[in-house]
């Protein structure tokens, strides 16, 4: 196992899902009201594992036969990059609002819960950007290495939505607060810029 680029995998793996979206906040939702988190956590960090591994296995060849999808793919993704960062920065100093968690008293049924997971996880846009798009063109800068880099942005994924889900219950005080959630989304900003400075210096 190369360490380093396990770590590089881990941190930008981590960098990428940590910023706020339907999905983590789905699985923030099921951590606080205690319903099927171990469900609801499996089935996102599978997903990611898969698509993390398309990205990592399926974007060198492609680039292989089209040399242009690199650059275009880098550098688009840098520009989403930069915007999103600017949307998180504007949200952090605009921002009065805070996650709204709704109680139930009884737990709902598993498959609806699966289903709503599933639709979030696989018809989110932005998941495939992370993922295949911009962890797969990210790989293509450890050549002969990608699977550590894909096994450390796996373990990433799996460590942090396992945390979330199961670590609801503690964060429930502090995101009732507009105010954590305006310092979260300035970090956000900070990660998403500097992923795009490494996209665009990568090449």
């Amino acid at each position: 196992m190369d360490i380093p680029v396990f770590i590089a995998g881990l941190s930008i793996g981590l960098s990428l899902i940590v910023a706020i979206g339907a999905q983590n906040a789905f699985v923030l939702r099921q951590g606080l009201k205690g319903e099927h988190v171990f469900a609801v956590c499996l089935v996102c960090a599978l997903s990611d594992a898969v698509l993390i591994v398309l990205g990592v296995t399926s974007f060198g060849r492609i680039a292989v036969v089209l040399p242009w999808l690199d650059p275009v793919m880098r550098f688009g993704g840098a520009a989403f990059l930069v915007w999103y960062g600017a949307k998180s920065l504007y949200s952090a100093l605009k921002s009065h609002s805070a996650l709204a968690v709704s109680e139930t008293g009884m737990a709902g049924p598993l498959l609806p819960t699966l289903v709503a997971c599933l639709a979030i996880t696989w018809l989110n846009p932005h998941v495939y950007l992370d993922t295949v798009v911009l962890l797969g063109s990210i790989s293509t800068q450890f050549a002969g290495r990608e699977a550590h880099f894909a096994a450390g942005a796996i373990t990433g994924s799996f460590a942090f939505f396992f945390a979330l889900g199961y670590g609801a219950g503690f964060l429930r005080p502090i995101f009732a607060k507009p105010f954590a959630w305006r310092i979260l989304e300035g970090i956000i900003a900070l990660i998403m810029w500097a992923i795009a400075l490494k996209l665009v210096l990568g090449g």
